[in-house]
């Protein structure tokens, strides 16, 4: 479903105006994480992504990550901000090995942070991690050539092939531009 928006004005709820509204919300945009198929090896093998919000004009992408032991991603860098919540189990950049993220961490990370991911092997259970990211997160391979780039059009590109490959059907998440619910 997609809310048709253009300028105009808002009222309270008794019906008092309010200044004029750029954008007005003609509907919360919501999604259901328990709607939201889970998405296996989206982006690493072990590395299984609930895609909740996708906005390629700013270049914003929020997921849900569930992520098995062992699991790691290639050296990369972000060209954005990010934040990440951790909501369960453990997970480390290798740059950093004194600071574990863990059950209720928050991680903030401003643009150009440089850093290697992985969730240990000695995990014993799965790590869920809420993270919304700006802009690209650009990786390399060891000798320091460019492996891949994560941005919001290509998470669109692998949510929408990964959905197909699988066969959950449509994926509901939030998407920018002309803002609404997307069955892409």
């Amino acid at each position: 479903m997609t809310a048709s928006v253009s300028p105009g004005m808002a009222t309270t709820g008794s019906g008092a105006p309010l200044p004029l509204v750029a954008l007005p919300q003609g509907e919360l945009l919501t999604v259901n994480i328990d709607q939201i198929p889970l998405l296996k090896d989206m982006v690493a093998p072990g590395i299984h992504v609930q895609t909740l919000r996708l906005d390629p004009e700013k270049g914003e992408w929020v997921i849900l990550a569930t992520m098995a032991p062992g699991c790691e991603l290639p050296v990369h860098y972000h060209t954005g901000s990010a934040q990440v919540w951790t909501i369960q189990g453990r997970w480390e950049y290798k740059e950093y090995p004194t600071q574990p993220q863990v059950a209720g961490s928050y991680l903030y990370e401003p643009g150009g942070s440089v850093h290697t991911f992985f969730c240990p092997a000695d995990n014993t259970e799965d790590t869920i991690a809420l993270a919304w990211i700006e802009g690209a997160q650009v990786s390399f391979t060891e000798d320091g050539t460019f492996h891949s780039i994560n941005d919001a059009v290509s998470v669109q590109y692998l949510t929408d092939t990964a959905a197909a490959a699988q066969g959950t059907g449509p994926v509901p998440y939030i998407h920018g531009g002309a803002a609404g619910v997307t069955n892409s």
